[in-house]
């Protein structure tokens, strides 16, 4: 009992503490709160996810059925004539088309959706009220994109890889050390895009994104053709397209697919790495400033 009083009596000096203190850390606290973040938007993809493969599969289904599989058939394999030639472009497409698939992902599940819950609906309120700083649920965001960008690579490869005319066959050949390290990378590249996209233009400009950064982008990406394909394209000696692609992130991001992907020429990878790495610390950097700019305007 004696024991009991005295070490209830305070310490001559001591602050005397009024109530309970912090039960956790605020990094720990952090931690949780994006966790949960993570956790909703995955629960969310699961509500819906024959949504998430039709809107993953459409685009990548009709490019490979129109250029592999249509156009053999009516004699306009691009490529040049014969087999030969048509699955040499089919090799060059099916990593394109995966490249593009996760950068589709960044643009649709990260841009659009942020676009949407910065309108009307102010869904972000709601977010921005997690017990974590601001910058971590946009981080959350993009690493929730980056999930789907994995998943869209997973389900698009082997379709891609199979839709083509008889005689056209994509050469694939998987590289799993440059799949493991590089695809998660373009993903959260890819995702920072999505945040930067959908932080910088309003609900009712979401069609001048897409006509004028979209479409470059992809058209610009190498989804087609590969980057030293474009050595011919000059003026006075100058291979102005072939530089001016440069800052594309997407070309790189499909030239390391098919490194990852084919045997094929690609981008050196010590050039690929650390562009896709400083496109993506860029693009987190920007997004990151105009996320927390929109939250407390």
């Amino acid at each position: 009992m004696t024991a009991s009083v005295t070490s209830q009596v305070a310490t001559p000096g001591a602050p005397r503490r009024i109530g309970g203190g912090p039960t956790r850390s605020v990094a720990a606290a952090s931690r949780t709160a994006l966790g949960a973040l993570l956790l909703r938007d995955l629960v969310v993809l699961r509500k819906h996810v024959w949504e998430f493969v039709l809107r993953t599969l459409v685009q990548p289904f009709l490019l490979c059925f129109v250029f592999l599989y249509v156009f053999p058939k009516i004699g306009q394999g691009i490529g040049g004539h014969g087999s030969a030639q048509e699955s040499e472009f089919a090799t060059i497409l099916v990593p394109g088309v995966v490249g593009i698939s996760v950068m589709f992902q960044g643009v649709q599940s990260i841009a659009l959706a942020m676009a949407q819950e910065f309108g009307f609906t102010r869904e972000i309120e709601d977010r921005v009220q997690a017990p974590c700083p601001i910058w971590l649920v946009a981080i959350a965001k993009v690493l929730s994109g980056a999930v789907q960008g994995v998943l869209a690579a997973i389900i698009v490869l082997p379709i891609a890889s199979v839709v083509h005319a008889p005689g056209v066959q994509a050469h694939l050949t998987l590289h799993w050390w440059l799949i493991v390290t590089f695809v998660p990378l373009a993903c959260v590249a890819m995702g920072g895009l999505g945040l930067v996209l959908g932080t910088s233009f309003e609900p009712r400009n979401i069609g001048l994104m897409f006509g004028f950064i979209i479409l470059p982008i992809t058209f610009l990406g190498g989804t087609y053709y590969p980057w030293n394909k474009l050595a011919p394209v000059t003026v006075g000696g100058w291979h102005w397209l072939q530089t001016i692609v440069l800052i594309n992130p997407l070309i790189y991001v499909n030239e390391g697919m098919r490194a990852a992907f084919t045997s094929g020429p690609h981008m050196q990878l010590y050039v690929i790495y650390p562009v896709v790495i400083g496109f993506g610390a860029l693009f987190l950097t920007i997004g990151l400033r105009n996320f927390r700019r929109r939250v407390l305007s």
